[in-house]
């Protein structure tokens, strides 16, 4: 697992996608920063990460597009498939290396947060709820996209799945206004990001709200090694 993980973060920094993603971050979590923060006067980030939870929802499809459907374009899944290393493995493999660019990228939310302690007092203990829940959505939304990087050999299909999935699970919360049935309220309630991202933006670490989103990220990495599986077999 370590060397898919080497492979995997050397693959990102060898191309321009591990750079356009986190450029892309910086420039969205710096922007907010001084629209909400420097403009504003304030120290309250609860904006800042609101505002995050969209672009997270749209970036992190171009960041994961190309984990597992560019194996299989190019055939290399099938040296990976009869590597002496499980299914599970290369899945995990790849996901950290996502994860971790995922976390450079925003770690310019605590740079903005230590700019901002040299000037005014900043609540840490609320800064670090931001922090996890944000890193919390990334999990669960990065094995979301891999696991659809999974089904297709197309990076473009990938990628395009994986944007409809982040708008579904963005507006799962509004079906619940739609449907009249009591279960599927109460069920679109429960499956929404949204609502279970709101309370990391006032600082709050609800643990209900951590499992959902280990859950989440738990249910879609074995549905992704579950489909390497399969391939290996067939």
């Amino acid at each position: 697992m370590r060397a898919i993980l080497k492979r995997e973060l050397r693959a990102y920094f060898q191309s321009p996608l591990g750079y356009v993603f986190i450029a892309a971050m910086a420039f969205f979590s710096n922007y907010y920063f001084f629209t909400y923060n420097v403009y504003g006067g304030t120290t309250d980030f609860s904006t800042l990460f609101t505002m995050l939870f969209p672009v997270v929802l749209f970036l992190v499809p171009i960041l994961t597009m190309r984990l597992l459907s560019e194996e299989k374009r190019l055939r290399t899944d099938q040296l990976l498939l009869t590597a002496p290393v499980s299914c599970a493995g290369i899945v995990f493999g790849k996901y950290l290396a996502a994860l971790c660019v995922f976390l450079i990228a925003i770690s310019f939310t605590l740079v903005d947060a230590v700019i901002t302690s040299f000037y005014a007092f900043v609540e840490w203990p609320v800064i670090i709820g931001h922090f996890c829940g944000l890193l919390l959505l990334g999990m669960a939304l990065i094995s979301v996209c891999m696991f659809l990087s999974g089904v297709t050999e197309s990076q473009v299909i990938s990628a395009v799945l994986s944007f409809v999935a982040s708008l579904f699970l963005m507006l799962v919360d509004a079906l619940s206004y739609v449907v009249s049935t009591p279960f599927l309220q109460d069920l679109f309630r429960y499956m929404s990001f949204n609502n279970r991202y709101v309370p990391f933006t006032y600082g709050i670490l609800d643990l209900s709200n951590t499992l959902f989103f280990l859950s989440f990220a738990g249910l879609f990495l074995f549905l992704a090694a579950a489909v390497l599986e399969k391939r290996r077999w067939s």
